[in-house]
């Protein structure tokens, strides 16, 4: 047995708050590990031919970054009841190695086998959101939050921190201990909005609510000026202004483009993660504000050769995929339905990143598979349902979760608040060293993120 030329893949996984990137990344690799049984990956070529070898988990060249924690997380998912592994709040990693058999009449003859080494990089998705600002100055931002602060919820929860602003005059002097309190009135009001009740996902800078290890430095202290008179620009280089307005430059130039340039510069593909259920849940607040994030990101996220990324970073990203999760919260029939809508969300920005030569893709998916297909009657009629255990509670129930949009819902959907998906226990799985977790179309994710490789 030969070996050929070994191939790497670095896969960025990311994700808006609460779409469950912990758990997809713990089931990606259990898949892997599993890969051997089989069963559990019909769509994955290289299991379906039998042409897999075998993975395990090996150590991570980049010594300085934090492990991500796949041990724990399984824990988690193996007592007895299984709860939900905690979320991660920073830039983690993890790196397997993938043994196969290579393709073709030459390959089968020699028996040859390569490696795959995949290294899997999880980050939080309000970091990604830190990517338009490249684009703007102070004044445009300040410009934008005043606006998105005068709807609700915003204009609600934002206004301990309005209120403080007020008694501030952009053109005198501020001391350090009013830079600090602007600061933390404007952390606390993003935090407010990304309370579950409201849901709002469009949080910037990113690095307010996922600090990382940035927690408490200096470069965190600014916020944007409601209502920035005209002459802005003339103000001193000591006015609250041009000290806000120099510390959000410091956080570009210092904070978002090294990190994009230390990282993704090496990323080979791109899965971002959407929680539509969440966001169709709350409201149209929350919808709305979910969708603008996307879009934005996707703004930004121009891969080819004319790309902000690219212009900056020289990002060498060639699959871009959006996933819909917790598609087993919905009955099988309606997974077309949560795939076509989100489809339609980013159908505009999809055309032109696939116009720069980037594979882009669109599929719902379910990392671990909590509810079963079921059946029941309505008025004489059968419908289809789902049973499982919801969260926070311990028995089991079958019930209709609703129908998914293919379009943007209108007004009036919003109004008779159609939409009501539930959360639901993670499975019991306590035996799953003998096979992998129980998913939805998790082999149809890594045949399009990994198919080509190997």
């Amino acid at each position: 047995m030969t070996r050929t030329l070994d191939r790497s893949v670095r896969l960025a996984v990311t994700g808006l708050s609460g779409s469950g990137k912990t758990v997809f990344i713990t089931s990606l690799i259990n898949q892997i590990l599993h890969g051997m049984e089989g069963e559990q990956l019909p769509f994955f070529e290289i299991v379906a031919a039998g042409r897999f070898q075998g993975a395990k988990i090996i150590d991570q060249t980049n010594l300085h970054v934090p492990a991500f924690r796949y041990d724990k997380a399984m824990q988690c998912l193996m007592v007895e009841p299984a709860i939900w592994p905690q979320a991660t709040s920073g830039i983690s990693e993890i790196r397997l190695a993938i043994r196969f058999k290579d393709q073709g009449m030459i390959a089968k003859r020699f028996d040859r086998v390569s490696t795959l080494y995949l290294d899997i990089i999880d980050y939080p998705g309000e970091w990604l959101l830190d990517l338009p600002l490249l684009d703007m100055t102070f004044a445009q931002w300040c410009q934008e939050l005043t606006e998105m602060c005068e709807q609700e919820p915003r204009v609600s929860l934002a206004q301990d921190w309005l209120a403080y602003m007020e008694k501030l005059d952009a053109a005198e002097p501020a001391s350090d201990e009013q830079l600090r309190e602007a600061a933390n009135l404007y952390t606390q009001f993003l935090f407010e909005t990304k309370k579950s009740e409201h849901g709002l996902s469009f949080l910037q800078p990113g690095r307010f609510t996922m600090p990382g290890d940035m927690k408490g430095a200096p470069v965190l202290e600014f916020c944007p000026i409601p209502h920035l008179p005209e002459q802005c620009a003339q103000f001193s280089k000591k006015s609250l202004f041009k000290v806000m307005e120099q510390r959000f430059e410091y956080y570009k130039n210092h904070v978002v483009k090294q990190f994009y340039a230390e990282y993704f510069s090496s990323f080979d593909r791109q899965i971002v993660l959407v929680d539509i259920l969440k966001a169709l849940n709350i409201g149209s607040g929350s919808f709305n504000d979910m969708r603008r994030s996307v879009e934005s990101v996707l703004k930004s996220f121009q891969y080819g050769k004319s790309g902000l990324f690219n212009r900056l970073f020289n990002v060498k990203i060639s699959k871009l995929l959006f996933a819909a999760t917790k598609a087993d919260h919905v009955t099988p029939n309606q997974l077309h339905h949560l795939e076509s809508f989100l489809k339609h969300m980013i159908s505009e920005s999809q055309n032109n990143i696939a116009f720069e030569g980037v594979a882009v893709d669109t599929m719902a998916l379910s990392s671990v598979k909590c509810t079963q297909a079921a059946t029941s009657r309505f008025q004489g009629q059968p419908i289809s349902c789902i049973k499982g255990v919801p969260k926070g509670d311990t028995k089991e129930v079958a019930l209709f979760p609703g129908e998914v949009p293919t379009e943007i819902p209108t007004q009036d959907d919003w109004l008779e608040e159609r939409f009501n998906f539930i959360e639901f226990r993670p499975p019991s799985l306590h035996d799953i060293k003998s096979k992998g977790v129980p998913h939805i179309r998790m082999d149809r994710a890594l045949q399009f993120l990994l198919g080509d490789k190997v």
